[in-house]
């Protein structure tokens, strides 16, 4: 079921985005060649803290997860396309590096991915991240009130396969509001003018993750976790919190 927000609820959903957006922030900002994933965790841990929020990250199990997550941010570095595990991990020059935080805060929960370099970029990488942050703001550009999940699918899909990159077919965007996962998903390809309608009042989690190679091959790592590219080439993974207002599309965890 699709429980729409009152304006209310999203204005409280975009307190909880600002503190994600502040969490991802000092990340990127203390990511630097030596640093650890583990010390990332922590500068993110002391943004929640200091806002008296709460993590739906940690100790977060779904279905397919044999252990829970035992961190407040996932950390995903090369080949790893998303849900990477925090470890001591120290990170190299020209390391690619994909970072997903949410908070909770009031009872709501926000969202969001960024993925940048680490020291000097390979030009391929730099393509590779600014096609999935368009293909994120073509994403939000369709999520508007009269669209279907479908017409946000598309915009996605289409941007990433115009680049040459690969999508993973079982893992994209969400709902969102009381519980970090909610209905409807959001899938990163589709037919436009298919599947829910867009109101006034859905929240949802739009995330583009790209596979560098082009192929759509994935798989789980030894951690029941992390998952990685099939052919080794690196991913990228973007992602904001939006709302559906009659107004147009509200990012709730804009930086």
């Amino acid at each position: 079921m699709v429980e729409l927000k009152t304006d209310t609820s999203m204005d409280a959903m975009y307190e909880a985005g600002q503190v994600v957006g502040r969490a991802l922030t000092a990340v990127r900002q203390a990511a630097d060649v030596g640093v650890s994933l583990l010390e990332l965790d922590e500068v993110a841990r002391g943004v929640l803290r200091e806002a008296g929020a709460s993590s739906p990250f940690l100790g977060y199990r779904p279905t397919f997860a044999t252990t829970p997550f035992p961190a407040v941010i996932c950390a995903s570095v090369n080949d790893a396309i998303v849900h990477g595990i925090p470890s001591g991990y120290r990170l190299r020059d020209g390391d690619l590096v994909s970072i997903d935080c949410g908070a909770q805060l009031g009872g709501w929960a926000g969202d969001s991915a960024i993925s940048f370099t680490v020291g000097g970029p390979r030009p391929e990488d730099v393509r590779l991240i600014e096609t999935a942050e368009r293909a994120l703001a073509a994403g939000i550009a369709a999520a508007v009130v009269g669209n279907r999940i479908g017409d946000i699918a598309h915009a996605i899909g289409t941007v990433c396969r115009a680049g040459g990159y690969g999508i993973m077919d079982d893992f994209g965007g969400h709902g969102i509001g009381r519980r970090m996962h909610e209905d409807p998903p959001v899938p990163n390809e589709g037919r436009p003018g298919r599947g829910l309608a867009l109101r006034h009042g859905m929240v949802l989690a739009i995330e583009p993750m790209l596979i560098a190679g082009g192929t759509d091959e994935y798989h789980t790592a030894p951690d029941g976790w992390t998952l990685k590219t099939n052919d080794g080439s690196r991913a990228a993974h973007v992602e904001h919190t939006v709302a559906i207002t009659d107004e147009g599309p509200r990012v709730l965890t804009a930086r």
